[in-house]
């Protein structure tokens, strides 16, 4: 296996609002929110048209386009045994990815994340975990850590106790390890946590410009340059408008973003540039050739509604 993906396993529902339903709501514009009780989610939910819904979960997301570039791979994510559980299991399935989960009947239902994409095509996200923010070091088969090449973690799942025991034994069993710090919620949520990863536990962490800088506590990207040089692991950074950065040791590359695209949505579009520069890293190319299926990758993505293409 190239690459085992351990992660949140959400099923996304996404539906379309105006600006003001985001500030009635009191959310923050283009960050996740965690709700922690079933009958707030749902009672969003219920004034809303739904778009699509379909198997979701920010790493599972990158191991699908991993799996469409003609990779193997594979996935570890909890789910209870309801309706929601089956449809996250065959939607993996069908899409060639292997599901090391069994799942059975958790005390929390699947969890959902509702995608709220605005008229500027921002999306922002109300995440109930349900049963996926449970996972455990027994949901964690280190036999099967062990045949993949390198292990894929979202900084979504990261949390104390038991999800912090799961990381942590997969971290060390794995070969090598990557990791996307996911949100400048988790980022602010565990900084301490998260910096001690990157620069002891990761040998690849991806992140956008805002998360970098969040967690270095800087105002100057140049000092996020020079934080990676030093670090002397493989850093790989988004910047929107200004493209992407990969950062290891002293060879710093760079690649601009593609023009003239017609977005429709952007979710999805940093797991599906993770799926393509580690496409072209597992397979041996260059860090510009690795930016760039990144590139073509997140493109594609934001030209359609929802995370999977």
């Amino acid at each position: 296996m190239k690459i085992l993906g351990i992660g949140n396993a959400i099923v996304d529902v996404i539906c379309k609002v105006d600006e003001n339903f985001i500030s009635q709501n009191k959310l923050t514009k283009g960050t996740m929110k965690l709700i922690f009780d079933d009958k707030e989610f749902q009672s969003m939910l219920s004034n809303l048209k739904i778009e699509k819904t379909i198997s979701g979960g920010s790493v599972a997301n990158s191991i699908v386009g991993l799996s469409q570039l003609g990779n193997k791979v594979g996935f570890i994510g909890k789910v209870s045994d309801d309706e929601l559980g089956s449809k996250y299991e065959d939607g993996l399935k069908s899409e060639k990815v292997e599901y090391f989960y069994t799942k059975k009947k958790e005390a929390l239902p699947t969890g959902s994340c509702l995608i709220l994409v605005t008229p500027d095509s921002e999306r922002t996200m109300c995440t109930f975990l349900g049963t996926a923010g449970k996972i455990n070091e027994n949901d964690v088969d280190t036999v099967i850590i062990e045949k993949a090449d390198m292990i894929f973690l979202e900084g979504y799942l990261w949390d104390e106790g038991e999800p912090k025991k799961a990381f942590e034994k997969a971290i060390n069993s794995a070969k090598k390890v990557a990791m996307s710090l996911s949100d400048q919620f988790c980022v602010d949520r565990h900084k301490p946590h998260f910096l001690d990863l990157v620069r002891n536990k990761l040998d690849i962490t991806f992140a956008n410009e805002q998360e970098m800088m969040s967690l270095l506590e800087v105002n100057n990207f140049e000092e996020v340059i020079e934080f990676g040089k030093s670090l002397k692991k493989l850093i790989v950074i988004t910047r929107g408008e200004k493209g992407a950065i990969s950062i290891n040791g002293n060879e710093v590359t760079e690649n601009g973003v593609e023009k003239d695209l017609i977005i429709k949505d952007l979710t999805g579009a940093g797991d599906l540039f993770a799926a393509g520069f580690l496409h072209g890293y597992l397979n041996n190319n260059s860090p510009v050739e690795c930016l760039d299926k990144g590139r073509e990758m997140s493109s594609k993505i934001i030209q359609q509604i929802g995370a999977r293409l």
